[in-house]
């Protein structure tokens, strides 16, 4: 115990002012305790406004008032069972128990997001939505082969000539006619069964079709018979939506390379002399052709219509000599077996190999291939 420097009495210590007044404090504030102090502690988390008795409303309520959400009631679903939360609890990271969420559970309810589940009658929907751009083009190419009428400059694009902006020029130059007639107007209606020319040529609204059939024998090259005996038009049946037609003929007992089209000025321009379509056969004779009969056929054989001139002609390298190559331009009717029957030879087997360029390359006996882009260009470059 100290003493005071003046006084020499001992010094009192200063907790007792403070409890003294602690206790001053305590009996005005109604505690007559006078072991707690008046202030409470801070409350833990979890507790904050746990005596809700003045507001009559916990700070959980509070909340949800303002934020306008409401507690869920809990459900018992038998008497006696403890009452559980409504909904799944999550799951926690790195453990796993028996209520833990099964994502097989997200299959068998359906996936949430998308409020469908996965296989649904929803997914045959959305294919048939996905096809539904293709079912209208296809619709679109229906209504125009069966549409009655059809505007002029789309009835020109569509045979192939040019584009439809083009054929507006053409129109307004008063190059194409109809029934006779120039036509000049705008957004004209043509029918399917009206002629329609352009520079002197007779046009067709369908686009160009180019059908490569390697021909078998027992078929006959035209459209129809009148005897009902099979043609070519009975294997290239649903090679086209539209209408084609062979160029040239081959006989019945003929097999090899014949073309088939609706373009009727590639026709015109492969069957006419003029333009030399190369044509290249496999010839079978009953008997050797001699060296002195393959001259003078190479010289050129009097047939009724006339010389028939012969590009080429050639024994087949590692066939017997009854079999030969001949490559000719040349259309008349069965000129390649009259040449032979004038010299005392009866043809076997005949076989065009070639065509205008075209071969048999990779197309079975009575099958057929649509040409691709750069034959059809060499085809117009003849």
């Amino acid at each position: 115990m100290s003493r005071d420097n003046n006084s020499g009495r001992p010094k009192k210590p200063r907790s007792s002012t403070r409890n003294n007044s602690d206790d001053s404090r305590a009996s005005k504030s109604g505690n007559s305790s006078g072991s707690k102090p008046f202030k409470k502690p801070f409350p833990k988390a979890g507790e904050r406004n746990s005596d809700s008795k003045r507001s009559g409303t916990s700070y959980q309520d509070r909340m949800d008032k303002k934020f306008g959400k409401t507690e869920q009631d809990s459900f018992i679903t038998s008497p006696g069972e403890e009452k559980k939360p409504f909904g799944k609890s999550a799951p926690k990271r790195g453990g796993s128990r028996p209520n833990s969420f099964d994502t097989r559970d997200k299959y068998e309810r359906g996936s949430l997001k998308y409020g469908r589940r996965p296989g649904s009658g929803d997914d045959k929907n959305q294919d048939g939505a996905k096809s539904f751009v293709q079912k209208r083009r296809l619709n679109k190419i229906e209504k125009d082969i069966h549409k009655d009428t059809i505007r002029l400059n789309k009835y020109i694009a569509n045979s192939g000539i040019c584009s439809r902006r083009e054929a507006d020029e053409l129109i307004t130059q008063g190059l194409v006619e109809v029934n006779g007639k120039v036509v000049t107007e705008m957004g004209y209606q043509v029918q399917k069964t009206d002629k329609v020319v352009f520079d002197g040529q007779n046009i067709t609204p369908e686009k160009p079709v180019y059908v490569l059939l390697n021909k078998p024998k027992g078929y006959i090259s035209t459209t129809k018979d009148d005897k009902a005996r099979k043609t070519v038009m009975d294997l290239v049946a649903n090679a086209s939506p539209y209408r084609v037609f062979p160029v040239g003929r081959l006989d019945r007992s003929t097999t090899g390379v014949i073309l088939l089209t609706n373009d009727g000025h590639m026709t015109k321009k492969l069957t006419h002399p003029s333009f030399d379509a190369k044509k290249i056969y496999h010839v079978t004779l009953d008997k050797k052709l001699t060296h002195e009969d393959m001259k003078l056929i190479a010289e050129g054989i009097r047939l009724d219509e006339g010389v028939a001139v012969v590009d080429q002609i050639s024994f087949i390298e590692g066939k017997p000599k009854n079999e030969v190559g001949i490559e000719i331009h040349i259309g008349w009717n069965r000129v390649i077996r009259r040449i032979f029957q004038r010299l005392g030879y009866e043809v076997e087997a005949l076989d065009r190999v070639m065509f205008a360029g075209l071969t048999k390359k990779n197309i079975k006996r009575g099958h057929w291939r649509i040409l691709t882009e750069l034959e059809v260009n060499n085809l117009k470059m003849l």
